[in-house]
């Protein structure tokens, strides 16, 4: 007849490969969290609705160039989502009318007039 032999030492290591696994599969699963909320695209609209908490910030704004303007000092262009339109200072090549972009850079207050203001993008280099 085989005789079992209970070692608390072996049950106390499953459980604490089990813990452990536990807590990593946790760790995993707000690393992948914190990066989908991390590079998400903040909506235009937000930036142009709340210019004071977006000033002076990077964001990642996404959406489709309705307008390329290519100046002596400046080249921009019009990013528009379906929430709103901001111009994007660049000077990267400009991207074509039509194409759908992501754009990372700060959020700058290009000028204030009375209570209006021109907000706009300038796009960091990656």
């Amino acid at each position: 007849m085989k005789q079992t032999v209970y070692c608390p030492l072996s049950t106390r290591k499953a459980r604490d490969l089990k813990v452990f696994l536990n807590l990593l599969l946790a760790l995993a699963l707000i690393a992948i969290l914190v990066w989908v909320f991390a590079f998400r695209p903040t909506p235009i609209g937000k930036i142009l609705h709340d210019p004071r908490d977006y000033a002076d910030k990077t964001v990642t704004v996404s959406g489709n160039v309705k307008e390329a303007f290519g100046l002596v000092f400046v080249q921009y262009f019009i990013l528009e989502d379906k929430t709103g339109s901001i111009p994007v200072v660049t000077d990267k090549p400009l991207p074509a009318v039509g194409a759908h972009l992501r754009v990372r850079g700060t959020v700058r207050e290009a000028f204030s007039l009375g209570d209006k203001q021109l907000m706009v993008l300038v796009e960091r280099d990656k």
